[in-house]
């Protein structure tokens, strides 16, 4: 299944080739590596050549941006009614992946149509896109990310939707560690989301390795989950994962745990508007219920 993050207005791909995306973000245009763009560029036309912002890696890890016409340290987008900050950082990120549109959407109806109070955790939350927009549905929200900074930005672009009154909670702390505090104290959520990094630290130093952790982390996540659920979500950008790996892990956890749910993987794209070739975007796996 091959799901298309197609309904932006504030946010365009506008061609690739060569290793690297052209993409507008409001009224910037930013030129990045991507990995999975291994045809040839077309022809580098003129906004190839002359973006606002251009991110060179380097061979010794990471890399730094040209700043080739001026723009701002941040600015805003809109997906519908949602806002966001966009920041980008040393480590050509920008703050959003703006394919997780065609999840929270997905996650939206769900929670609209369950009929009745909906408690989301979103782990390894990162800046908050799916926290505003399942708080933007009208779930509780408890968004848990072990980097200060990624936090505040989620705080930020709860502020920017409007949606300061909704019962949204932030922690920052290793997401294992949190979760063993939950069952301890007997909290419940009805939905759970996880976009888990491919290696990563907690705040204390603790190691997370997709391949070694996932599996485990995902059963752990089954003493959190209330007797009625409506939907647990896996994301992922591990190069080599497929998205029956992580349809695998769901059947084994929460498909044993609860009789009666879907589940299905797929990947994520964007079309790009120059020629509508499809940029994918990483995978997802999905149980809801039915």
């Amino acid at each position: 299944m091959l799901l298309l993050a197609d309904q932006w207005k504030d946010y365009e791909l506008i061609d690739m080739g060569n290793g690297e995306k052209l993409e507008r973000w409001g009224n910037y245009v930013l030129r990045r590596p991507d990995p999975q763009v291994v045809w040839p560029m077309e022809a580098e036309w003129s906004l190839w050549k002359n973006p606002h912002g251009h991110y060179h890696r380097s061979n010794k890890g990471g890399g730094q941006w040209e700043h080739k016409k001026k723009y701002p340290e941040q600015w805003t987008i809109s997906y519908k009614n949602l806002k966001f900050h966009i920041k980008p950082t040393g480590f050509k990120h920008t703050g959003l992946f703006p394919e997780q549109a065609a999840n929270w959407e997905w996650s939206m109806d769900k929670i609209r149509n369950a009929k009745r109070p909906i408690k989301v955790l979103n782990l390894f939350a990162y800046t908050g896109g799916a926290t505003v927009a399942c708080a933007a549905a009208g779930a509780e929200v408890c968004h848990v990310d072990a980097s200060k900074g990624m936090t505040t930005q989620a705080k930020e672009n709860i502020k920017l939707s409007g949606l300061e009154d909704r019962k949204v909670r932030f922690i920052v702390d290793d997401v294992v560690k949190f979760v063993e505090r939950e069952i301890r104290r007997g909290n419940k959520y009805d939905a759970i989301i996880m976009d888990p990094p491919s290696y990563g630290r907690g705040p204390k130093g603790e190691v997370w390795q997709i391949e070694e952790k996932l599996f485990d982390f995902v059963n752990l996540c089954m003493k959190v989950l209330s007797d009625k659920p409506l939907f647990f979500l896996i994301n992922s950008y591990t190069t080599g994962f497929s998205p029956i790996v992580l349809e695998n892990v769901l059947e084994t956890t929460i498909g044993k745990k609860v009789k009666g749910g879907k589940i299905y993987g797929g990947e994520l794209g964007i079309p790009a508007s120059r020629d509508g070739k499809i940029l994918p975007c990483g995978i997802f796996g999905r149980w809801e219920s039915k």
